[in-house]
């Protein structure tokens, strides 16, 4: 017998309201529930940050993270970064920077870099560096990352300023 349980989720400015066993991922939930694919499964053992998504907020490693731990949450995943088919400015400096590499860490690195940019609006080069540490890219471009992410503060540092 499963053990089934309803919650509501908002994910991307969306409200859901899903059945889910209790054993069942937060990444699962937003890939095989809500169709969406964006978030990808890497290790699943919390190692490698591919499926890192905002709860709340706060990056979380979603294969880590029960569904149902999300119930009355908020949740944004890759997909809400772009506008419409206009790329976000840190999805166009990865491209720009040739940060996406194969792309399978793509989503998780810029959900990373989202929140910290949001935390921290203005970090030095080395603390980009090591933040963007804590995820696994086995294309091993983490400069291009680096290039992206402090490209982007820069940018959002200059916005704000004026």
């Amino acid at each position: 017998m499963k053990d089934l349980h309803l919650i509501t989720v908002e994910v991307n400015g969306t409200k859901h309201e899903l059945v889910i066993e209790s054993r069942r991922t937060l990444a699962d939930m937003l890939r095989q529930d809500l169709g969406l694919t964006g978030t990808h499964l890497g290790c699943e053992h919390g190692i490698c940050g591919a499926c890192t998504v905002l709860l709340d907020g706060e990056p979380v490693r979603s294969c880590l993270v029960f569904g149902v731990q999300a119930d009355d949450r908020s949740v944004r995943t890759v997909e809400d970064l772009a506008n419409g088919d206009e790329l976000s400015d840190l999805q166009q400096a990865f491209s720009k920077h040739h940060g996406l590499q194969c792309g399978f860490c793509t989503p998780g690195f810029l959900m990373l870099a989202e929140s910290y940019l949001a935390s921290s609006p203005v970090p030095n080069r080395e603390d980009v560096r090591e933040v963007v540490a804590s995820n696994l890219c086995r294309c091993t471009g983490y400069q291009g990352i680096v290039d992206a992410v402090t490209e982007v503060a820069g940018s959002r540092a200059a916005a704000r300023a004026k």
